[in-house]
């Protein structure tokens, strides 16, 4: 850890008492309270693939950088994610983000030296973990064209708060997510870890053969072979060390989860002479997918809360359970016996449950109480994933840009046709091929006719 990272302060929050200006929003300044809270709700009205471009944007004064990245616990969608230049972003890795993760606690800002995109660089980093989520680090890369001084406490301080803001913003959003992106994610994350798997299949049997011949006795140069096995296990080592964060970021343990959910359910009952019974899953260290986690608890909260308005509620039973490749949570009370699915509609439980592929029984017998069961499987097809729109994230102007791209229109001519700058359409086209995750025009102009852009047959222009 000495190696890749070379300690700079630990800061903590520090509050800014300067007063506001009544500055126009294009000028807003962190120096007053109400720039500050613009900025953040600047980010925070983003949409989620753009959350990291524009939270570059609008600190880029308050800390100068040439990239940024994030590991979050609160994405099961894509929990390392970096936004800059390709030749920085796009070698930067899940494996040094962790490592400068174990330097950087929650509720605290850092900054220093750490190793990224495989050398080291000047960064400032701020960890924050939300009540309930895996946590989350923020990481911006800082340019070192001569040596550069500590930052003040103040920005520091500004961005800790700002990320607080963000990264609590995603868990709810996370937790609270439509059905259609809960399965999206899902299936996503599942698509994600089998991938990584299978590279590092690929990997470690490549690196497993040429350690074999290295170290064989044959060989006569013992130094050689000693640096080069040393390298190639290291590798392995890293290998490893991504596949296993993965699984962390998009997993959780069953046992973990379901005591989440007695914390958020015991609080409902504690002035209620209903009694709470709770039963935790017998294999508590099997991981659950977190999207499945948080339906299966969205799932008990909304029963539970339909349950207690009941007359005649004496006591309430929750359980987990494995039953083969499915997540079983069932919910039991012992009142009239008359709920029926209708009293769960208005927590669009079914719905959850539906997205991913689960099942909603609801037994009531009069008399005897009512039994809800909820199954959910722990595996999704993957096929699921293409289900989602890919336009989704973009911006209206963002859309009638990449509408007049899918016409095969030059900036010029979009210009001209949507009556804006030459210089405003390379805004956009920029904004479009970062969201969409493409390099070239070409490949967003064919994922536009995927989503069915142009919406319709191009006007003639005469000749000018």
């Amino acid at each position: 850890m000495a190696e890749q990272l070379r300690n700079g302060p630990a800061t903590g929050a520090t509050k800014d008492t300067d007063s506001g200006s009544g500055a126009e929003p294009g000028s807003w300044s962190w120096d007053h309270p109400e720039g500050a809270l613009a900025r953040t709700a600047e980010v925070l009205r983003a949409p989620r693939p753009a959350i990291m471009s524009k939270l570059s944007e609008v600190v880029a004064d308050l800390v100068p950088h040439i990239a940024v990245a994030q590991l979050s616990g609160v994405c099961t969608f894509s929990p390392a994610i970096a936004f800059g230049p390709d030749e920085l972003s796009a070698r930067i890795t899940s494996v040094e983000l962790a490592q400068l993760a174990e330097a950087v606690p929650p509720g605290r800002a850092w900054q220093g030296e750490a190793v990224l995109a495989g050398r080291a660089r000047p960064t400032v980093a701020v960890s924050a973990a939300p009540a309930g989520s895996n946590g989350a680090l923020l990481v911006l890369v800082r340019a070192s064209a001569g040596p550069l001084e500590p930052l003040p406490e103040a920005p520091l301080a500004l961005l800790r708060q700002l990320w607080e803001l963000v990264t609590t913003h995603s868990h709810h959003r996370a937790v609270d997510a439509a059905p259609a992106h809960a399965a999206v994610s899902r299936a996503s994350a599942s698509a994600r870890a089998r991938a990584i798997a299978e590279l590092g299949g690929a990997h470690a049997s490549a690196l497993s053969a040429i350690l074999a011949p290295l170290r064989s006795a044959a060989l006569d140069d013992a130094t050689a072979r000693r640096n080069a096995t040393e390298l190639a296990v290291t590798a392995l080592l890293e290998l490893r060390g991504a596949a296993d964060l993965d699984r962390e970021l998009s997993e959780e343990p069953a046992a973990t989860a379901f005591a989440r959910l007695a914390d958020a359910v015991r609080p409902l009952l504690r002035h209620s002479p209903v009694r709470l019974d709770l039963l935790a899953p017998a294999e508590g260290d099997r991981s659950v997918p977190n999207d499945t986690a948080h339906t299966a608890r969205a799932a008990v909260r909304s029963t539970v809360l339909a349950m207690l308005e009941q007359d005649g509620l004496t006591r309430l039973h929750v359980s987990w359970q494995f039953v083969d490749d499915t997540l079983r949570a069932v919910v039991r009370d012992d009142g009239p016996g008359l709920l029926n699915a209708d009293a769960l509609t208005v927590h669009r439980t079914a719905d959850r449950i539906a997205a991913l592929a689960g099942r909603l029984a609801v037994d009531a017998v009069p008399g005897w109480g009512t039994t809800v069961t909820v199954d959910l499987p722990l595996h999704v097809a993957a096929a699921a994933v293409g289900s989602a729109d890919p336009l989704e994230g973009l911006q209206p102007r963002e859309l009638e840009v990449l509408d007049q791209l899918a016409r095969g229109r030059r900036n010029r001519e979009i210009a001209q046709a949507l009556h804006i700058s030459e210089s405003t359409v390379k805004f956009h086209v920029a904004n479009i091929l970062a969201k969409l995750g493409v390099t070239s025009r070409g490949e967003a102009a064919a994922l536009a006719h995927r989503a069915g852009l142009p919406t319709a047959p191009p006007a003639l222009h005469a000749a000018s």
